[in-house]
This record gives C-alpha cells, structure tokens and sequence, in this order.
C-alpha cells in the first residue's frame, strides 16, 4: 500500500519508465527491420536530426510540465496530471542527462586513441 505522495510518485515513475522502454525497443526492432530492408536512408532519420527531435521533445516535455505546475498553484488543474507531467520532465532530463554524459565519454576516448 502506497502510503505517500513520494512513494507515489516513484512507483509511477518506474511503471512510467518500463512503457517508454518497452515502446524504444519496439521503435528500435522495426528501425532494424526498415534499415534491412532499404539501403539508404531517407530524409530525417540521421543522427542530427533524431537528436534535434529528442531534445525538442525533452524541452516541450519540460515547458508542460511547469504549465500544468503553474496551474496547480493557481489551485487549477488535477493533481494526477500535475505529479505525472512533473515525473515525464525529471525522467526526461535525466534520461538526457546520462546520454550527454556518455556522448562526451565517447568523445574523450575517440581524443585519447593514438593514430
């Protein structure tokens, strides 16, 4: 039994976690599957630009969040709606948070290779 909002909060963000999971490694078997079946690739499926995508996505996640915060301030809008937008932008962040870390990672170690 649930017993606070914390506990709340973080067992939807696990449940949260575990959907979006599941829906990347879905996106991820039908890209394998599409990029064996075409050899080139069609517009806006390079890096940069499903990187842009993610970032805005990230940034549009982010600006809902302190909207719908806003409004349970104000004493509008549901509680419910409020602690999931709030726990989507943390869970964004730092899901793009351990991604920069490891692109720099990735570049330090490319820098550090002898020719």
């Amino acid at each position: 039994m649930l017993t606070s909002l914390t506990q709340a909060h973080n067992a939807y963000a696990v449940q949260s976690l575990q959907s979006r999971l599941q829906g990347v490694t879905d996106n991820v078997d039908d890209g394998i599957q599409s990029s064996a079946t075409t050899a080139s690739s069609s517009s806006g499926t390079d890096f940069g630009s499903i990187l842009s995508q993610s970032v805005s996505s990230v940034i549009d996640g982010g600006h809902d969040a302190e909207t719908k915060a806003a409004q349970g301030l104000t004493g509008g809008g549901d509680m419910t709606q409020i602690v999931t937008a709030v726990s989507n932008a943390q869970l964004a962040l730092q899901t793009t948070t351990v991604i920069r870390d490891r692109m720099v990672q990735a570049y330090q170690d490319v820098m550090k290779m002898t020719i």
